[in-house]
């Protein structure tokens, strides 16, 4: 694995990412740990000297085309109306997208090509089909399990799973974000040959454990997007067996929003019939630079979805310092460590997850534990610059690979394709 000034070879890579944008505020419902995942990942893979593009879908009119930050470049892609759109109803705009992305594989040559989430993957394969440039797939999330966990609920196209089962069978390889992940692509027709799991990363030096400046009664932290699928009703089923326990509620809409929230008026009303409402608070949305000190004025950070792909929360509170509470589930079976930097439990089992969070907020030094070896966890493990190193040997074996059986026709190459 080379240094971060030594890469593998320097390539140029277009990271497709149809609704998260690297550049969107973090916390809405459709905005969370996959536009995190591809910000980090192009920044390091820049910082390495690789040239790279992301697409995402143009949702305002006022975006510029292109946005140049942190060593990388932002592409507005126009497809669709230039407004917020839910993502599940974003299929439809794929072909226009499609379209875009393979006029600019003809004028540029992109070495790779790497699409997060399956509607990006269904453009950049109708994309690669007469450009030739090997296209990659991590799916973030998949429909086969949200189908299973939501049942009816699931507003996903009824597409989805056909799409993700033929990206699994066409796609040059498959970076899974963790071991579970594998299981469940499979039985989709996902040949082991054709893939890697290489995990999502945390940014060690912005999450690193602060003095907690408060006393007081034990609270404990959930934080991210406040979607019913987080389990954070879960969480206060907990709070209402954990007599003197607080609990902070951070992410959503900004805190002037919260009283016209759905979810926010679902959890509000779950509280008050459970007699908690005077422990549970709502923050609202808060900016990433202020989260290392919302943790570490906690006592334990709790993530207990009903499934995740991966989850970068328990990375982060590992970074601070934090002890986790966990659901078993997804990634968090490869990243918590139970005994060692925290906890894991069933998801959906408050009754569970309040007998483990009485145990552990009686035990300081316990705690204290956990969250030392979660920062060593998560510095030897997980940083980003080590989840880019990963990921370019695996662009660069693919590039190879595809190389040597397919041709690519000749471009006419514009000004700066070379980056």
């Amino acid at each position: 694995m080379g240094s971060v000034n030594d890469p593998v070879n320097a390539m140029n890579v277009a990271l497709v990412s149809e609704h998260a944008n690297p550049l969107a505020a973090v916390g809405g419902v459709d905005a969370g740990g996959q536009n995190v995942h591809v910000a980090a990942l192009a920044a390091q893979l820049a910082a390495r000297g690789h040239g790279v593009t992301v697409f995402s879908r143009r949702d305002d009119p006022s975006s510029p085309v292109r946005v140049e930050t942190d060593g990388y470049v932002v592409e507005h892609v126009p497809a669709g109306p230039p407004s917020e759109v839910p993502k599940d109803e974003l299929l439809q705009y794929m072909p226009a997208f499609a379209d875009h992305l393979r006029d600019r594989f003809l004028q540029e040559r992109f070495d790779v090509v790497h699409a997060h989430f399956w509607m990006s993957g269904v453009a950049s394969l109708a994309a690669a089909r007469t450009t030739g440039v090997p296209v990659l797939q991590t799916f973030h999330a998949l429909g086969s399990v949200k189908r299973r966990q939501q049942g009816s609920r699931d507003t996903s196209p009824a597409t989805r799973i056909p799409h993700e089962r033929r990206l699994c069978r066409s796609v040059d390889h498959v970076v899974a974000t963790c071991r579970d992940e594998l299981r469940e692509l499979y039985p989709l027709g996902l040949a082991p040959s054709r893939a890697s799991v290489i995990p999502c990363g945390v940014d060690t030096s912005l999450f690193r454990p602060l003095p907690a400046q408060r006393n007081g009664r034990p609270r404990l932290l959930v934080i991210g997007r406040l979607v019913e699928r987080k389990g954070v009703g879960n969480v206060i089923e907990a709070v209402a067996a954990l007599p003197g326990v607080e609990l902070v509620v951070a992410g959503g809409p900004a805190a002037d929003l919260l009283d016209t929230d759905p979810e926010v008026g679902r959890l509000r009303r779950l509280a008050r019939d459970l007699r908690v409402a005077d422990r549970v608070t709502f923050t609202g949305a808060v900016g990433r630079a202020d989260v290392p000190a919302l943790m570490a004025a906690s006592d334990v950070v709790v993530a207990v979805p009903w499934y995740e792909p991966f989850g970068i929360v328990p990375l982060e509170a590992m970074a601070c310092g934090r002890p986790v509470v966990g659901s078993a589930v997804g990634g968090l079976l490869d990243t918590v460590v139970p005994g060692v930097t925290g906890e894991l439990v069933a998801p959906r089992r408050p009754d569970l997850l309040a007998d483990v969070l009485r145990s552990l907020l009686s035990d300081h030094a316990r705690r204290a534990a956990y969250g030392r070896a979660g920062r060593r966890r998560a510095v030897a493990t997980y940083q980003w610059s080590q989840v880019a190193a990963a990921t370019e040997e695996v662009y660069a074996s693919v590039a190879d690979q595809v190389a040597a059986t397919r041709p690519r026709p000749t471009l006419h190459l514009r000004s700066g394709a070379s980056r």
